[in-house]
């Protein structure tokens, strides 16, 4: 039977041949074509069996890139990684800016697993979804990605899918290695509301805990020579030192904590606001306006995270995290008892220091992204605890020797 090609009709486009092509004549080597193609100019029809994963389009990612579709911007093209096509063959009609491709015989299951999205196919679903409900005065585009020949779909499908495949953290917890965290936190009222599998619809994702764990990792963060900014801006790196980590005497004490660290950074959450208020009025200022602050949005009805408590602004973690970091210099392992110990208690020490956390964050920095990946707040914050910690330990060993 005629194998019926797909008409697209193209913005852009450019080919790439294979550099191993001039060099072997004997074999047909693969060639890439990259166009830009109108939204609405996409066929409504293009097979998604190549693709390893069937696309979910009621998860959080789906619901984003359906929002992205048709939001009133026209940088979709650039922020998005597009859609990638293999295709059996790819004629050009540039007089009618469009072209041909020939997806094989897709009641044929060799063509039907060979030929069609290989990667992209979430984007390629919101699209088809929502294009129609896209600003009538706006254009929008998407990239693809049409490979020929490809000699390997299986190879290729395995290196594109990395962001569909089963991800790491998921694998991890198939080998039950979350195991130790299930356990700290049990009893806790968050316990049976953690994802720990993809597309796993949850109120939190593991990701969430595991940074709070790392904030406090005093085994690769021991001091205030460098500072756990990666909680705030590297899930990857914080996974992976999880990972790396598991099963480490210290790591297994750490994770015990998880409670109490959750505790804090509610505590943080809920009380930032009255320690802006705190320094503010030190200064002079009767009106502190917290919600104007960037990053601060007032809330009627709010509530923290992960406890659920009542509070009148939600707080970017920018802001919350280098001021929760602070916080692992009171805390002590010991390898010989293999036990986690606190210098004073975290809520304490909190108390003593909230308006001076307070205004060295939102005195570094207005920006929530900026405090976050800021090293040197982390830091100086680290020091303000640390330092307050030392006046409590000398004002003990002053009582003790009056005594």
């Amino acid at each position: 039977m005629e194998i019926q090609k797909t008409k697209i009709k193209v913005k852009a486009l450019r080919t790439l041949n294979s550099p191993y092509q001039k060099g072997d004549k004997s074999t047909s080597h693969e060639t890439i074509y990259y166009a830009l193609v109108n939204m609405k100019d996409l066929p409504d029809n293009l097979p998604l069996d190549v693709n390893p994963r069937e696309p979910k389009m009621n998860t959080s990612v789906a619901k984003a890139l359906k929002a992205a579709v048709v939001e009133p911007e026209t940088d979709f093209y650039l922020n998005n990684r597009g859609i990638v096509i293999s295709a059996k063959d790819i004629s050009v009609d540039m007089a009618n800016s469009s072209i041909y491709i020939d997806l094989g015989n897709q009641n044929n299951d060799d063509d039907k697993y060979q030929y069609g999205i290989l990667d992209g196919g979430h984007t390629y679903m919101a699209i088809i979804q929502e294009r129609d409900n896209i600003p009538e005065d706006i254009t929008k585009y998407v990239r693809l990605e049409i490979i020929t020949n490809v000699s390997n779909i299986t190879r290729l499908s395995d290196a594109r899918n990395t962001s569909v495949q089963v991800s790491d953290i998921a694998l991890f917890n198939l080998d039950n290695k979350f195991d130790i965290l299930q356990e700290a936190v049990k009893t806790e009222p968050y316990a049976d509301k953690i994802a720990y599998k993809d597309n796993e619809r949850q109120e939190y994702h593991v990701s969430d805990f595991l940074k709070l764990i790392y904030a406090f990792d005093i085994d690769k963060y021991p001091d205030d020579s460098s500072a756990p900014v990666q909680s705030y801006s590297g899930k990857a790196q914080v996974f992976k030192r999880y990972k790396e980590a598991y099963g480490e005497d210290f790591m297994n004490e750490l994770v015990k904590q998880l409670p109490t660290l959750v505790r804090l950074y509610d505590t943080i959450e809920c009380e930032i606001a009255e320690a802006y208020a705190m320094y503010k009025q030190d200064q002079g200022t009767a009106k502190s306006r917290f919600g104007a602050v960037k990053g601060i949005e007032p809330r009627e009805n709010g509530k923290s995270y992960f406890l659920k408590n009542d509070i009148k602004y939600l707080v970017s973690a920018g802001y919350l995290l280098p001021i929760f970091g602070a916080f692992r210099s009171i805390m002590q392992y010991d390898s010989d008892t293999n036990s986690i110990s606190w210098v004073f208690d975290p809520f304490e020490i909190w108390e003593e220091v909230k308006k001076n956390l307070a205004q060295n964050t939102f005195e570094t920095t207005v920006s929530p992204q900026l405090a976050g990946k800021d090293r040197q707040l982390w830091l100086t914050n680290y020091r303000i605890v640390e330092t307050q910690s030392l006046r409590k330990l000398l004002k003990q060993q002053k009582t003790m020797g009056v005594n």
